[in-house]
């Protein structure tokens, strides 16, 4: 009985944990990276230390006025002009230029709807023969990269409880299946590491059908 009520516990909490854990990591974040400026200012005009709080609320504010900023000069011709600087800026520094252009183009992707956009749910046969998860579709056309890659898909392979992360691999159209799945209910399973079932079963043909 007293293991029931244990597990049933931990169970319960578990969810409120994790989610108060990835909070915590957002706040630390946030006032890791106003800390110094602010600190320096209070030093400046002689006042004592901003106190944690002060620096979380800081912090969330400036970061809400820096994506409306960001919004509004997107919306003008000016703007625009002086984020395609920036972004010219950002893509001939070395190394950075790496990590920036690829996450840009993952964000255009996303946005514009190109090359599947991990919105199109894949049954792949993953990691070895006999073993099955689900996929989202990055890309059609793996001639780039392989012969006779104009009949593979670069399937984007999340792993479980971090979808985040994940592989990203090649394989023939004919051993990709669709599945009758959402974005959101295969983030769902994988999330939850296979405990939450989407409510519709999935159901392939063999082959991904080409966009239109």
């Amino acid at each position: 009985m007293i293991r029931k009520y244990l597990v049933a516990g931990l169970f319960t909490l578990l969810p409120l944990v994790v989610t108060v854990w990835i909070l915590k990591g957002i706040f630390t974040a946030l006032v890791g990276i106003f800390r110094g400026p602010l600190t320096w200012l209070a030093h400046a005009i002689q006042l004592p230390d901003p106190p944690t709080w002060g620096l979380a609320l800081f912090s969330a504010l400036a970061t809400g006025l820096l994506l409306l900023l960001v919004g509004a000069l997107v919306g003008n011709f000016v703007g625009r002009q002086l984020l395609d600087w920036l972004d010219e800026l950002m893509m001939h520094v070395p190394v950075v230029k790496t990590i920036y252009g690829a996450t840009r183009q993952l964000m255009g992707a996303i946005q514009s709807g190109q090359g599947g956009s991990f919105k199109e749910v894949v049954l792949v046969e993953w990691p070895h023969p006999g073993s099955f998860t689900l996929g989202f579709v990055a890309h059609r056309d793996c001639s780039w990269a392989v012969a006779g890659g104009e009949s593979m898909v670069a399937v984007y392979v999340p792993t479980a409880p971090n979808p985040t992360s994940g592989y990203v691999v090649m394989i023939e159209t004919t051993k990709v299946r669709p599945v009758d799945l959402s974005a959101d209910q295969a983030l769902t399973w994988a999330v939850s590491g296979g405990v939450v079932v989407p409510a519709r079963a999935p159901r392939g043909t063999g082959r991904v059908p080409e966009q239109p």
